[in-house]
């Protein structure tokens, strides 16, 4: 009974019109990697070793890979409007968007890619709502990146926009290979080696 009349933990409590961008860097007690998607305060949830394994991997090679003038982010919020703020698994930007080492952000008008890698908490952000906040910022391209039959599955969008929406560039299995934003060429079966082994 008393620890119901104490609660351990204290939620904070949304102002009217909901949280704001700016609201993340100042609220107290955030657990790591908050984001704030349409006013609302979204947590994360202990991630799988799947996605661990591949935001390492991504990360890794996207970096190896990425030209002159552009740069890497892992779990880096975006600013899209007021009331949206997510935070992409990875994020290719331009460098000039980057400034000192307190930058807390980054303008989604930077980004060149956002990628989401899903977890079993995230399906449905990560297929439904955050593509379409990120199409509307005018982010030209989006990966999404699942874990099926025991192997890296990539979907790349790409932006039409005429419409402000993604279409599929194509659907990637054991190599993804694609010219933009810039030459890429990844080995997806190294996320999941012991599928590899296996066969």
């Amino acid at each position: 009974m008393g620890a119901l009349m104490n609660p351990e933990h204290s939620w904070p409590i949304p102002p009217p019109g909901g949280w704001t961008a700016d609201d993340l860097d100042t609220l107290p007690n955030l657990p790591p990697h908050t984001e704030l998607i349409d006013g609302s305060l979204v947590f994360v949830s202990p991630q799988t070793r799947f996605h661990m394994r591949a935001v390492n991997f991504l990360t890794r090679h996207l970096m190896d890979q990425q030209p002159p003038g552009l740069e890497v982010f892992r779990e880096f919020t975006i600013d899209i409007d007021r009331h949206n703020r997510p935070e992409p698994d990875l994020i290719i930007v331009d460098e000039s968007a980057v400034g000192d080492l307190n930058q807390t952000r980054l303008p989604a008008a930077s980004v060149h890619l956002a990628i989401e890698v899903v977890s079993p908490e995230s399906v449905g952000r990560d297929r439904g709502v955050k593509p379409v906040k990120y199409a509307e910022a005018g982010i030209l391209h989006f990966w999404r990146v699942e874990h099926k039959d025991g192997r890296a599955v990539v979907y790349v969008y790409e932006l039409d926009p005429s419409t402000r929406s993604y279409g599929t560039a194509g659907i990637f299995h054991d190599r993804l290979k694609v010219s933009s934003p810039f030459d890429i060429d990844l080995d997806l079966t190294s996320i999941t080696p012991e599928r590899r082994t296996a066969e």
